[in-house]
């Protein structure tokens, strides 16, 4: 249970994050000189999804196990002498485990793909969406040439595209692909879960099926759109605008309370690929049972630390000292000795 000062700390922390988007939002859209008043709904939504974010975040990181994996990873990335390696594994591990989905990819080829279309969608969609609506970017016709764009970044021109190029078909055409991409890996995790009886078991609808539901339900809505003002002459287009905002507010306000806020926790996990390296590399604990290595000195320290910090107690009598000095091996062979001990004494003992 967090302690008042740890929830009164974790909301300065994100009024702070809220405050500094919203400074980033008036600084980039030029003191709003190029923000759509039409897309307030969505800003402020973003807004607190910031704020949401960020509460939540600290609040994780107050929590003894994830306190000390974050403190120990950080110690562990920034050593001085290991410092140039570990950017360069920070690179190759971001590329590989993220950007590739190879942990995913390891559990089941088609779990990965889904996994990888999802989030490519999402972040295709973002990439895109976020900065139009925070006015960072906008598009004006070139003077003198109505049939080309120019793009601006902060309210400075960077370049110019005629409407009709490939460029400007993929730039105008972003969100659609990213639709699609989404919407073929909601099909694809939908099918898993209706097939697959350990994962159907074991679903939750607000954890597993409420996160497709809206991914599912933002990317129909903006294809209706695309569909709208193409090929029906703009037919229904405010009624299908507002039901896919609404669609967009709703999950950007539902994003720090569901599952897919493990989209912000996945990263801090290589700090925690970094501190097993280095534990691994260093002194390893011994077993006091049967004297084989089986972790490292480091991470069995501060687990014993985390376990005080929780209330938990395992020192033992005798040689080992601590449950956690003795390695998994012997731990489970001593589970078995024990059961049978006491199957022993209850077979032994007078029956009335």
């Amino acid at each position: 249970m967090a302690s008042p000062s740890g929830k009164a700390r974790a909301a300065v922390f994100g009024a702070l994050a809220a405050a500094v988007l919203a400074g980033f939002v008036l600084a980039g859209s030029r003191n709003l000189a190029h923000f759509d008043a039409a897309l307030v709904g969505y800003t402020f939504a973003t807004l607190f999804a910031a704020f949401g974010i960020t509460y939540r975040y600290t609040m994780w990181l107050q929590r003894p196990p994830t306190r000390m994996y974050w403190r120990r990873g950080w110690q562990v990335f920034l050593t001085p002498r290991r410092l140039p390696q570990n950017l360069v594994g920070a690179l190759r591990r971001a590329l590989v485990e993220f950007a590739a989905n190879r942990f995913i990819f390891r559990r089941a080829t088609l779990r990965g793909v889904t996994h990888w279309l999802i989030m490519w969608g999402c972040l295709v969609a973002g990439a895109i969406t976020f900065p139009l609506v925070w006015g960072w970017i906008h598009f004006e016709t070139v003077p003198g040439d109505l049939q080309s764009y120019r793009t601006f970044v902060f309210g400075v021109a960077t370049s110019d595209f005629p409407v009709g190029s490939f460029i400007g078909f993929v730039i105008f055409h972003g969100l659609v692909w990213a639709s699609f991409l989404v919407i073929a890996g909601v099909m694809l995790a939908f099918r898993r879960r209706m097939i697959d009886h350990g994962a159907a078991a074991v679903q939750q609808f607000g954890e597993d099926i409420l996160p497709l539901i809206l991914l599912l339900a933002i990317s129909v809505t903006g294809l209706m759109l695309t569909v709208s003002y193409t090929w029906m002459r703009g037919y229904a287009y405010s009624f299908l605008a507002i039901l896919h905002a609404l669609t967009v507010i709703i999950t950007l306000l539902w994003l720090p309370f569901g599952k897919l806020f493990h989209v912000f926790q996945r990263p801090a996990q290589l700090g925690v690929s970094f501190y097993k390296d280095a534990a691994a590399a260093g002194e390893q604990a011994r077993c006091r049972r049967c004297d084989a290595p089986y972790a490292g000195v480091a991470m069995v320290r501060d687990l014993k630390t985390v376990e005080h910090e929780l209330g938990f107690r395992y020192e033992l009598e005798g040689r080992a000292e601590h449950y956690q000095h003795i390695c998994p091996r012997c731990r489970r062979a001593m589970f078995g000795l024990a059961q049978a001990a006491l199957w022993t004494e209850h077979a032994a003992s007078p029956r009335e």
